[in-house]
């Protein structure tokens, strides 16, 4: 497609243009000029917005689809077009699915089912066989087909010596392996943060241990094997110290927080509200200010959305029995523009290319063009009317947002928010 983008201000610290207003002429997918007040000499579609701005595009690598398996919550085409018109270019489809995403051919199916769509999907594999945490899934036949790292979704490595084993593997076949950080033995049946509130609610808690132990075993595990290495959505402010020691210490380590976590505490459960029930639970006032402080000094590489669907009669019972997730996926921009500057909250929402071995497309002449197009300014309540997922179970529900996102331009294809 050809396109010119008018009076756009990039944010790309990486380009020479970083924070100028310029035109961007595309043609045929590619990156034709950069500059000021740019002529549509070949009568290219013309597109201008208000307060625009254009940045590389975003990634998320934590993203739910339901499909195959679990179609009442979303489909993969479905989960595409959401994460489009919230900003990202670039997505992770989870295994957690039905077949379990344990084996090449359905690897293969989810990249048949997003082929030639107008956004570059990366399936992650289970590490074990059906995420039961006993047996090693096929990893390489898996890495062939195209899966991009291998974890067990909001299940933890129980077994020390698969994922002692994995590491090693992660060594020579180049791939992450995640491994979400839970002590079963601690936090069996656990449906919120343990501490006084929990006790006053008189709901079963997730003490913060259970994540902390289970870190310190990971990393002495590393350290042991050496690989490659990733923590999921990191909670609580001693899982922050734990890794930036072994980050110190020079080992291969990345680990991520969710969005929710840094924006939501503990307190907002006090109404039973189950869009809070969420897998690693929110945590106090002083865990955000100590991942707040992860993510500057780098310790905490990305934030996640970690999109979750959950379909309504999982979610609208009981506390206890709800289903844990939440969807993020378009609240995402607005809630992290509302705490960081505009600069970190788009370095936080490109890095995770890098980390997971993905080319970075740059807002460069003759690169092809992945861009992200947005507004930063104006806030708004988050309300369902904000909400392209098939399932509504957002934890974001009534909270003042800040920033637009117009829509995006990847694989050479415009898609824009009506």
């Amino acid at each position: 497609m050809n396109l010119l983008i008018k009076s756009a201000t990039i944010i790309d610290k990486n380009s020479e243009f970083h924070n100028q207003i310029v035109d961007i002429l595309i043609e045929k997918g590619i990156i034709l000029n950069i500059g000021s007040d740019l002529k549509n000499s070949k009568n290219f579609k013309e597109i201008k917005f208000n307060n625009l701005h254009v940045s590389c595009g975003w990634f998320d690598y934590l993203v739910s689809a339901g499909e195959p398996g679990f179609e009442e919550r979303d489909s993969i085409k479905n989960t595409i077009n959401v994460a489009l018109k919230s900003g990202f270019t670039s997505i992770g489809i989870q295994p957690n699915c039905f077949p379990i995403t344990d084996k090449k051919s359905e690897i293969e199916f989810i990249k048949a089912r997003s082929k030639d769509s107008a956004i570059n999907v990366y399936p992650f594999g289970a590490l074990s066989k059906n995420s039961e945490g006993k047996e090693m899934a096929e990893l390489n036949e898996m890495r062939s087909a195209g899966a991009l790292g291998f974890g067990d979704y909001k299940r933890s490595i129980e077994n020390p010596n698969l994922l002692k084993l994995s590491l090693l593997y992660s060594k020579t076949l180049k791939y992450p392996i995640l491994s979400f950080p839970d002590n079963k033995s601690l936090s069996k049946d656990g449906v919120m943060n343990e501490n006084k509130i929990s006790t006053y609610l008189g709901l079963r808690g997730i003490p913060p241990i259970s994540e902390e132990t289970q870190i310190a075993r990971d990393i002495a595990i590393l350290k042991y094997t050496g690989g490659n290495l990733h923590i999921p959505t990191i909670s609580t402010a001693e899982s922050v110290k734990l890794i930036r020691k072994a980050k110190k210490d020079k080992l291969n380590i990345s680990c991520s927080t969710t969005i929710h976590n840094i924006f939501f505490d503990d307190q907002n459960l006090e109404q039973f509200d189950t869009n809070f029930k969420v897998l690693p639970p929110l945590r106090t006032k002083h865990d955000i200010i100590e991942l707040i402080d992860g993510l500057k000094d780098g310790t905490i590489d990305m934030v996640t959305s970690d999109h979750n669907p959950i379909n309504l009669e999982l979610k609208n019972i009981e506390f206890d029995n709800a289903n844990f997730g939440t969807i993020g996926l378009e609240s995402f921009f607005g809630a992290l523009n509302s705490i960081f500057s505009l600069k970190k909250s788009i370095s936080i929402l490109t890095i995770g290319k890098k980390i997971f071995g993905i080319k970075q497309n740059r807002l460069k002449i003759g690169e092809y063009a992945d861009l992200t197009l947005f507004n930063p300014q104006g806030k708004y309540i988050f309300s369902h009317d904000n909400i392209h997922s098939k399932s509504k179970n957002s934890i974001f529900i009534n909270q003042k947002l800040t920033g637009k996102v117009y829509g995006t331009f990847v694989n050479g294809k415009l898609t824009l928010n009506d």
